[in-house]
Formats: structure tokens, C-alpha cells, sequence
């Protein structure tokens, strides 16, 4: 059997060192950190940036080391409505999406307090100046311009923030009900105008069209001939009390060439 003051003294020695295997206990969960594949840890020790850990298991020494987690995935930033004036002095409301994503942990954290709401003011404020530099046509018309303008713009102001944006989408070109009515008068005046060029093209096309066949009826005397049967044919076939009378071209070609002889000859010729 064994001896009573051994076990006394084995519960004894287990109550002496269990503070300190749970405070061991403590302390190791304390130091502890599991990263997703999508985040990284910024590690400050006593305050001052010593690195970027992550993803997975991660090791910190407890009230001594401290991180931030930082998520690397592509955040979609919603732009709220912002007034805006073009070039032109309409005055249009303009909302507009933003992907961007953190390429570097450690300045996004140290850089800026906030890369979220200091990424939402610089596009508010990027989006009225750019767009406020070109007309209310080139706005409705060169979207994907102004999405690239304002892209380039965004990346270049931001990267010192360890901030990529990868693309810049406007959603909504909000117009008043006074500008619409505008430009559905605008609207109306270009369809009708073109469709005045195209009949005069038409009406250009059939003039040059009815010369050409004059001038192959006046070089062929027989084609002329043929033509007028053709126009006797047709009226012939219709029922009416017309009566024509068929003049022959002989007696036409005739008739001028008696014209010109006598405008040769002359007043004198003639007296």
C-alpha cells in the first residue's frame, strides 16, 4: 500500500506547481495567432514595426509583441453621389465603385490610420476633379476613358499607402429633369437633320442618276426611240381618254439642224 504522506505530499507538490502550468498555459495561448491564407500579420514589439508575418501559425511574445491582421482580398469601395460640375456648366450627379486591394501590409498600417475612409475620401475628391474637367458629352460618351483617368489617378496617389486599385467602374450619371428635356430636343433635332441629309443624298443620287441616262438617250438616237415606244406602251395600257400624237425624232433632229444652219448664215443671209 502506499504511504498516506507520500500521496499528501504529491497533492501537495501538485497544488505548488499548478499556478505556474496554467500560467504557462495562459501565456502560450496568449502567444499564439492563427492567419487565414488571405491575411497577414503587421508585428509591432514594444511599439515599433519589426515585420509581416503570415499566413498560418504564428508565434508572439505575450505584452511584449502585438499585431494587426491586415486582409489582402479585393475590397469593393461604393463611392457615394458626388455633385459635379463639367465643363460645360451642367451640373450632373455622379456615384462610382472602387476594387482595390492591400500589396503591402505593413505601410497600410503605418502610413495611415485608416486606408479604408482615406481611400473613400481621395476618390470622392478625385472623381469631382476629374470628371469636372470634361464636357457632359464626353462623360455620357467616354466612360471607359474617365474609369481609366480616374484608375490612373487613384493608384498613383495611393500606392505610398501600400494600396492597389485595380479598377474604377462609374455606376450612375444622374442628369436633372431640365437637362433631360434638353437633351431629348437635342435628340430629336440630330434625327431630323439626318433625316434631311439622307433625302438630299437621295435626291443627289437620282439627279446624277437621270443625267447619266440623258446624256446615253442624246449620244444613241435609237435608244431615244426605244424609249419613247416604251412611254406610248405604257400610257396605252391605262384607261384613260388621253390621245397622243406620235412625233418622230427625224423630224425633231430635222428641226434643229435647220436651227443651227440659220444662226450660221446670219442676219444678213436672212435679209
Amino acid at each position: 500500500m502506499n504511504d498516506p504522506l507520500e500521496s499528501l505530499d504529491m497533492i501537495f507538490d501538485l497544488a505548488f506547481y499548478l499556478p505556474f502550468v496554467v500560467l504557462a498555459a495562459v501565456v502560450l495561448a496568449a502567444s499564439i495567432r492563427v492567419l487565414r491564407e488571405y491575411e497577414r500579420g503587421v508585428v509591432f514589439t514594444l511599439g515599433r514595426f519589426t515585420g509581416v508575418k503570415g499566413p498560418g501559425l504564428i508565434l508572439l511574445v505575450p505584452y511584449i509583441q502585438q499585431m494587426v491582421r491586415v486582409d489582402l482580398r479585393v475590397a469593393v469601395l461604393d463611392v457615394p453621389s458626388q455633385d459635379v460640375i463639367s465643363r460645360d456648366n451642367v451640373s450632373v450627379k455622379v456615384n462610382a465603385i472602387i476594387f482595390f486591394r492591400v500589396v503591402d501590409p505593413g505601410k497600410a498600417v503605418v502610413q495611415v490610420q485608416n486606408y479604408h475612409q482615406a481611400t473613400s475620401e481621395l476618390a470622392q475628391t478625385t472623381l469631382r476633379s476629374v470628371l469636372g474637367k470634361h464636357e457632359l458629352d464626353e462623360l455620357l460618351a467616354e466612360r471607359d476613358k474617365m474609369n481609366n483617368d480616374i484608375q490612373e489617378i487613384l493608384d498613383q496617389q495611393t500606392d505610398a499607402w501600400g494600396i492597389k486599385v485595380a479598377n474604377v467602374e462609374l455606376k450612375h450619371i444622374d442628369l436633372g429633369e431640365s437637362m433631360v428635356r434638353v437633351m431629348a430636343r437635342q435628340a430629336e433635332a440630330e434625327r431630323e437633320r439626318r433625316a434631311k441629309i439622307i433625302n438630299a443624298e437621295g435626291e443627289e443620287q437620282a439627279a446624277q442618276k437621270l443625267l447619266e441616262a440623258a446624256r446615253i438617250l442624246g449620244a444613241a438616237p435609237e435608244a431615244m426611240q426605244l424609249r419613247y415606244l416604251s412611254t406610248l406602251a405604257t400610257i396605252g395600257m391605262q384607261n384613260s381618254s388621253t390621245i397622243v400624237f406620235p412625233f418622230p425624232t427625224e423630224f425633231g433632229q430635222l428641226l434643229q439642224k435647220m436651227s443651227e444652219r440659220a444662226r450660221q448664215a446670219g442676219p444678213g443671209a436672212a435679209a
